[in-house]
């Protein structure tokens, strides 16, 4: 299998449906010429005019009522926001629009868009542009999102949602668009709601999904210096949720830790705790441990930032409490 950064992986999912599908468009901040705020959409422009990658003004709201608009008239729009920071100012149309109408309108208009913004720090761009709030969307029935760690699974996972009927928030980490990895060539595609073992283990699973899967593979790794062997599990989609893969886990290691570069009060990591507490409860031979981002906005200084968001190590500690 041929490597890639995230990045090319990401562009050559959107070039793939788009020779596939002429109703398939890219629009957002920065999308054309400059080649996409990350360089995801680098060529595009060249190759399939203005008329189908098409720069927005500054202006959320507008441009992403207008992708919901364009998805509901037969078009298939992928909505490029630079930041997941920038989503806040879109959260009417996204919230109140593209959730809701499939289910109000009794089945009878789909809303098919892909609205794709980049989580998380490391890059040392201030408290506005640097946050992880993929748990938000998940809460929201009629939104599905997807949050891939790796260049496989963000391309796998980039055509699944384009292909999807109804709306997809496709959020990738900020720090990993140059990450390489190895991408499957031909079509391929990575279904909805399916985690993935990223390392095999008895003694205790950690969980992560997007940016934590990181900490989390690392911590397994040191974990296995002291004999004890960590299953990872990336959950690659917060909703729909693989809860049974979570569930076969936990049940197998009787142990548990959450991590996820979000607020800890009130985060993603809260539900999935709740999940294994209600359904493994009878497994767990510790409370579920959870690993989370500093309660503070996020700060620019480089050193702070680093220290606003988990360890591998921090993730070992909260291990080792569990024994």
């Amino acid at each position: 299998m041929p490597e890639m950064l995230i990045r090319e992986a990401l562009r050559e999912a959107i070039r793939e449906e788009m020779l596939a599908n002429e109703r398939v468009i890219l629009m957002g901040e920065d999308v054309g010429p400059y080649g996409g705020a990350y360089g995801v959409s680098k060529g595009l422009l060249e190759e399939f005019g203005p008329d189908r990658i098409i720069d927005t003004p500054i202006s959320e709201l507008g441009f992403v009522g207008a992708g919901i608009g364009a998805a509901m008239a037969g078009l298939r729009p992928i909505v490029e926001i630079m930041t997941i920071n920038f989503s806040f100012l879109a959260l009417d149309q996204i919230i109140n629009s593209a959730s809701k109408i499939h289910y109000m309108f009794g089945g009878q208009v789909s809303v098919p868009v892909v609205i794709r913004m980049a989580s998380g720090a490391r890059l040392s761009v201030g408290a506005q542009h640097s946050h992880s709030i993929e748990g938000w969307f998940a809460h929201v029935p009629g939104l599905k999102v997807a949050v891939p760690s790796n260049p496989a699974d963000s391309k796998g996972l980039l055509k699944t949602a384009m292909r999807d009927e109804n709306p997809v928030i496709f959020i990738e980490n900020t720090a990993s668009y140059g990450m390489k990895g190895e991408v499957p060539e031909g079509e391929y595609y990575v279904p909805f709601g399916k985690a993935r073992i990223a390392r095999q283990g008895k003694d205790v699973t950690i969980i992560g999904y997007s940016g934590s899967v990181i900490e989390a593979t690392k911590a397994g790794e040191l974990l296995a210096q002291e004999d004890i062997d960590a299953e990872v599990i990336d959950l690659r989609t917060l909703r729909p949720l693989d809860k049974e893969a979570i569930l076969e886990s936990v049940k197998k290691t009787g142990r548990c830790v959450v991590v996820e570069h979000a607020w800890r009060f009130g985060g993603f990591g809260a539900e999935i705790a709740a999940i294994i507490q209600e359904e493994a409860f009878d497994y767990l031979d510790a409370p579920v441990g959870r690993v989370a981002g500093v309660e503070v906005p996020m700060p620019y200084s480089m050193p702070l930032e680093v220290a606003a968001l988990p360890t591998g190590e921090q993730v070992v500690e909260a291990v080792r409490a569990l024994f």
